[in-house]
This record gives C-alpha cells, structure tokens and sequence, in this order.
C-alpha cells in the first residue's frame, strides 16, 4: 500500500534513511487487523496567540499538547497561552512539549508554577535538551509530582534505550517513522519498560496511518499524537484522518491520485527530494 517518506529537510541523509526504511516497511509489509477501529488522540497547539482558532479544528479532546519554548518567545508568553488553553477548555488535561528548548532553571519554575496553579499536567516532554539534564531535572520535579516524557532523547540518539536506562523518563514517546518502522518501535517499548505515547511528525493521513496502527500496536492507554491532519489546509485522501470526538480511525487511507498530482511541488523541488530519495536507497543498501 501507499506510504509517507517525509524527514525535515535539514536532516542528514543518514537520518532521512531511517525514515525512509519505516516508510518501506509500511508500504510493502502484510500488517495484520487488530480489531481495534480507532485510537484515542490529543489536539496540539502551535506557539500562536489566536488559541481558539488553532484549536477548533480539533473539535472534541479531552488531551491538548501546548508547544512551550519555542525561540524569540518568553516563559511568561507560554504561561499566558497556557492560562488561555485552561479558560478555553477546563476539562482538558494539558501535555507542554519544549522539545528541549528550555535550561534547567527555567524549566524547573515552569514545572512549579503549573503545580501551585494546580494545572492538570500529564507530563512535560522534552523540557531540557541532553539525558544527563532529563535525569536530573526528574529527581527535582519528583516534589512537585510532575512527569517527564522523552522524545528527541529517543529518537535522535544512537541507542534510544539509553534514556530509559539512566532513569531519565517516565514516559517515552515513539514515533514510527524516526525509529525505522512500526517493528522498531514496538521492540523499543518492550525493551525500556516505560508507558509510551505514540506521536508523528507535520503528516499526511498516509504517514498518519502507521503512527495510528503503531498506537493500536502498543495500546498504551494514553492519547496519541496523531491529530495532526486538523493542521493542513488539504491531504492527499479524501477522507483524512481528521479527528472525531478525540479518536483517529485505524486505517490505511485511500489515496487520491488527482490530489497527489495537483497538490505537487515544483520541479526544482521534486528534483531536490528525488536526488535525496537516491542519496537515501543507498544509504540502506549499506546498512539495512
């Protein structure tokens, strides 16, 4: 079936192949049905100021993952779209995903400040950058009762157990295409012992789709991060997997080949993603 090779652009080809191994697998592999039709997922929200607008096209949640730290942006401002996100929708419980952007110092008066606000905190994910801070920022939110999920830690280091192992985490989030493929990520979360949250990077409904059968896979319980179709302005199916009272269906979406065609890039920019698929093959050639 259809699959998604989308790494961001800056990556090194050496990490654009990982992901381009998960979409093979995807693709060309016979997964079985898990009779389980949806998972449960959580709206996210950009670093923006208009929070009911970005919001909306979530509809119903009962999770909302709100981006903190991000560069040019002060705590102060990310306290205020958090307040913002708490007047909105009092019942949502909240995730503040850094990834990695704040020090400790900062972090660590973000974490009491939600705790004295009494804010529903499920975790803070990747709120320092190296599993050495992770670590040690854990012990001290342990006063506060206060969770750490890791992401960048897992998928964006050689060994993704390490953090795991050095007691860094609570939760590990797992992303199928960075870990190369959904078998990848399955063994990691039986390996780290930890509960997971399953999430995907800026997809279409096709890269979606194996961060949804991941989620069913692992059946964690928690709310993925995979709404993230509410996001685009169009897909390249005509029934994306838009979430519907807080769950994603658990399909392979059907493509639509005129959409594919008009929503294409330019020329010199598909000629860029074809050498870099090139560049790529060869890369699993050597280590696949």
């Amino acid at each position: 079936g259809w699959a998604e090779w989308s790494p961001f652009p800056e990556y090194e080809d050496e990490e654009a192949a990982v992901w381009l191994k998960a979409a093979i697998e995807w693709a060309f592999t016979d997964f079985p049905d898990l009779g389980i039709k949806t998972v449960k997922v959580n709206a996210t929200l950009p670093a923006v100021k208009d929070v009911a607008g970005a919001l909306a096209p979530f509809g119903d949640f009962e999770v909302v993952k709100i981006k903190v730290a991000e560069k040019g942006q002060s705590l102060n401002e990310d306290l205020q779209r958090i307040n913002e996100v708490r007047r909105l929708y009092p019942h949502a419980r909240i995730r503040l995903d850094a990834n990695g952007g704040y020090d400790l110092d900062t972090a660590l008066l973000l974490a009491k400040t939600m705790f004295e606000e009494g804010v529903p905190l499920e975790y803070l994910e990747q709120p320092v950058k190296t599993i050495a801070e992770l670590a040690e920022l854990r012990l001290k939110l342990k006063q506060f009762n206060i969770k750490i999920a890791a992401d960048e830690s897992v998928r964006k280091v050689s060994d993704p157990l390490v953090v795991a192992q050095a007691h860094a985490a609570d939760f590990l989030v797992l992303k199928a295409a960075p870990l190369g493929g959904i078998n990848n990520a399955i063994n990691i979360a039986k390996e780290a012992g930890l509960p997971v949250v399953v999430s995907s990077a800026l997809e279409t409904s096709v890269g979606l789709s194996m961060g949804a059968y991941l989620a069913a896979s692992l059946n964690s319980g928690y709310a993925s991060g995979l709404a993230t179709a509410a996001l685009l302005t169009d897909d390249v199916t005509d029934e994306p997997l838009i979430p519907v009272n807080g769950e994603i269906p658990v399909k392979r979406p059907v493509v639509n080949q005129e959409k594919t065609r008009s929503l294409a890039a330019y020329y010199a920019r598909t000629e860029f993603w074809m050498a870099r698929l090139l560049d790529c093959i060869l890369k699993l050639e050597l280590t696949w």
